[in-house]
C-alpha cells in the first residue's frame, strides 16, 4: 500500500480537474491575443478593431425585428450589452480551443485559426478600415496559438505525473503551469490597461472640445415663450439635457475626430465638388433651432426622442455651392464609421433649417452625440436624416443608392408622425383619489401640433391643456386633470396635428418606417 507525501496531496489538491486547467489556459490565451490585437488597433488603426469590427458585422446582418427587440429590452445600452455577448462568446471559444488542445495537438490551434479568420473578414469588410487594421486580427490570433500551444504544453507535463504520486518533478510541472497561466493573465491585464490608456490619450477630440469656444450665432433661436414649459411634476422637460439625450447609432466605440483634421465632402450629382475644414465651417454665419429629433425605433410611449437646442450652418447653403443637378432627389450621408443615412433632397434645401450642425444645448457637440459635426433635420427620423461624425454629402437619387437602413427592411422616406405620450403619471401606479394630474409630451415636426385629449376607460375624449410652442419643430407640452374615484382606469391619449390630422389610432410596429397607437397607461386610483 502506497504512501502520499505532503508534495503529493498539495499537487492532487492543486490539480483538481484537468479538463478545467485545460479550459482556463484557452481563457488565458484568448484573453491575451484579444487584447493585444485591441491595443495594435489602438496603435495602427483606432477606427476599427477587432471586437468592434465583430460587433458591427452583428449588427449588419440581424434582422429588423432583432434589432428592434434588443432596444426595446436593453434601449441605449445596446451596444455595452453586444460587446458583452461578444466577449461572453470569445470566452467560451476560447475555453473549448483549451479543451480541444489538450484532447489532441492542434485541434484547439484551428479553432483558434477560425476565430481569427473571422476577425480578420469582419475588420477588412468595415467601410472605414485602412490596410493596416488587417493586422490586429492577425497579431490577435498568432498570439492566441502561440500562447495556448505554450500553455497546453506545460499543463501535459504536469497532468501525467498524477498518476505517479510521489514524482519529484509534480511540484515543478504544477509551478511551471502555474507561472505561464499567471504570466499569460497578467499579460492579457496589462494590454488591455495599456490600450485603454492609449484609446482615452488618442482621444485628441476630446480635448479639443474642452477647448473650443462656440460662435456666436448670425440667427439666435427666439426666446423660448412663456407658458411653453408646464408646472407639472414628472414631465418631460422641454429642452432635453445633454447628459440624458437618447443615443441610437451602430458605432461600437465613439470616433473620436481631431476637428483640425475633419473636412467634409460633397459629391456625386453637382456642378462642382466642394470641401470644407472645420475653421471654415465654423466661420459660417451660423442658425440656432430648437429641434425635436426622434428614433424610428420609437415604440408608442417611448423615450427614443429628445429636444434641444442646435448650432449650425444650414446644409442648403453647403448643397447650394455645389450645385446640385436637376434629377437628384436625395443625398446620401457617410458617417466617418462608414454609416450612411438617404435624405430627400428637398428637406435639406427647403426653408426647415437643416442643420451642418456644431452645438447642442450651447456647447460644442458631446463625443457620443457626432462631434465634431452632425447633420440635424427636422420632420425626418434619425434613420434618414440625422448622421453623426459626417464625413460627406453625395447628391445622387433614390434609384441609384440606398442608406444603411433600407436594405435591411426599413423605408427609405422617414417623414416623423404625430405622436403623443403620457409621462405622468407612470403606468401601474397607484394614485390618491380626487383630481389626478396628467401630463406628458406631443410630437408632429414640422407639422405642429393643435390639440390633445384624454379618455378614460373608452369615454368621451376631452381636451388638455396645450402649453406654448416654441415652434412647429418641436414637441409640446400637455397637461389634464381629471376626478377620478377609487378603481382600475385605463387613459389613452392622442393629438391633431396643425393641419387638423389627428394621430391614427391603428397600431403598427416601429419597421418599416414608424409606430403608430395611442399610447394607453393603467392606472389604480385608491
Amino acid at each position: 500500500m502506497s504512501t502520499l507525501t505532503s508534495a503529493d496531496t498539495q499537487h492532487r489538491r492543486t490539480m483538481g480537474k484537468p479538463a478545467l486547467w485545460a479550459a482556463a489556459a484557452g481563457v488565458a490565451a484568448g484573453a491575451a491575443g484579444i487584447a493585444a490585437g485591441e491595443l495594435t488597433a489602438g496603435l495602427l488603426s483606432p477606427l476599427v478593431s477587432p471586437v468592434t469590427a465583430l460587433g458591427g458585422a452583428v449588427i449588419d446582418a440581424v434582422p429588423p425585428g432583432v434589432k428592434d427587440l434588443a432596444v426595446q429590452l436593453f434601449g441605449t445600452a445596446d451596444k455595452i450589452v453586444l460587446v458583452a455577448c461578444i466577449v461572453a462568446v470569445a470566452g467560451i471559444l476560447a475555453a473549448l480551443a483549451g479543451l480541444l488542445e489538450r484532447r489532441r495537438t492542434g485541434w484547439g490551434l484551428a479553432l483558434a485559426g477560425l476565430a481569427g479568420a473571422a476577425g480578420l473578414t469582419a475588420v477588412v469588410t468595415r467601410a472605414q478600415a485602412s490596410p493596416q487594421a488587417a493586422l490586429a486580427p492577425i497579431v490577435a490570433a498568432v498570439i492566441t496559438m502561440v500562447l495556448l500551444r505554450t500553455l497546453a504544453r506545460r499543463l501535459a507535463t504536469w497532468a501525467p505525473s498524477q498518476e505517479t504520486p510521489g514524482r519529484m518533478e509534480a511540484p515543478l510541472a504544477r509551478r511551471s503551469f502555474l507561472n505561464a497561466l499567471a504570466g499569460t493573465s497578467l499579460a492579457a491585464v496589462v494590454a488591455g490597461t495599456v490600450t485603454t490608456v492609449l484609446t482615452r490619450a488618442t482621444a485628441v477630440a476630446s480635448g479639443f472640445r474642452g477647448s473650443m469656444t462656440l460662435p456666436e450665432p448670425a440667427i439666435p433661436a427666439q426666446a423660448i415663450p412663456a407658458g411653453a414649459s408646464l408646472p407639472v411634476d414628472g414631465i418631460s422637460p422641454l429642452v432635453t439635457p445633454n447628459a440624458d439625450f437618447y443615443r441610437i447609432d451602430t458605432a461600437l466605440t465613439v470616433p473620436a475626430i481631431d476637428p483640425p483634421a475633419w473636412k467634409l465632402k460633397v459629391t456625386g450629382m453637382v456642378e462642382r465638388e466642394v470641401e470644407i475644414d472645420f475653421a471654415t465651417l465654423l466661420a459660417k454665419p451660423m442658425t440656432e433651432r430648437h429641434i425635436t429629433i426622434a428614433c424610428v425605433s420609437n415604440n408608442v410611449g417611448g423615450d427614443l426622442i429628445g429636444n434641444a437646442l442646435w448650432l449650425g450652418w444650414p446644409v442648403r447653403e453647403l448643397l447650394a455651392m455645389a450645385g446640385p443637378k436637376a434629377g437628384a432627389d436625395m443625398v446620401l450621408s457617410t458617417s466617418n464609421d462608414g454609416w450612411t443615412a438617404g435624405t430627400p433632397l428637398e428637406a435639406l434645401t427647403d426653408d426647415r433649417d437643416a442643420l451642418l450642425a456644431v452645438g447642442m444645448n450651447g456647447e460644442p457637440l458631446p463625443l457620443e452625440h457626432g462631434f465634431p459635426v452632425r447633420m440635424i433635420v427636422p420632420g425626418l427620423y434619425g434613420f434618414v436624416s440625422a448622421t453623426k461624425w459626417l464625413t460627406e454629402l453625395k447628391v445622387t437619387r433614390f434609384a441609384d443608392d440606398t442608406g444603411y437602413w433600407t436594405p435591411r427592411g426599413w423605408s427609405d422616406h422617414g417623414p416623423i408622425k404625430t405622436q403623443s405620450r403620457i409621462d405622468v403619471p407612470r403606468s401601474g401606479r397607484s394614485v390618491p383619489a380626487g383630481k389626478v394630474q396628467f401630463g406628458g409630451v406631443a410630437w408632429a415636426q414640422h407639422r405642429g401640433i393643435n390639440r390633445v385629449e384624454l379618455r378614460i376607460n373608452r369615454g368621451p375624449w376631452q381636451q388638455a391643456t396645450l402649453a406654448g410652442s416654441i415652434s412647429t419643430d418641436t414637441w409640446y407640452q400637455w397637461q389634464l386633470g381629471v376626478d377620478l374615484t377609487p378603481g382600475d382606469y385605463e387613459v389613452q391619449v392622442r393629438a391633431t396635428d396643425s393641419a387638423g390630422v389627428p394621430q391614427t389610432e391603428d397600431k403598427a410596429p416601429v419597421a418599416p418606417d414608424g409606430a403608430t397607437g395611442y399610447h394607453t397607461i393603467n392606472v389604480k386610483v385608491s
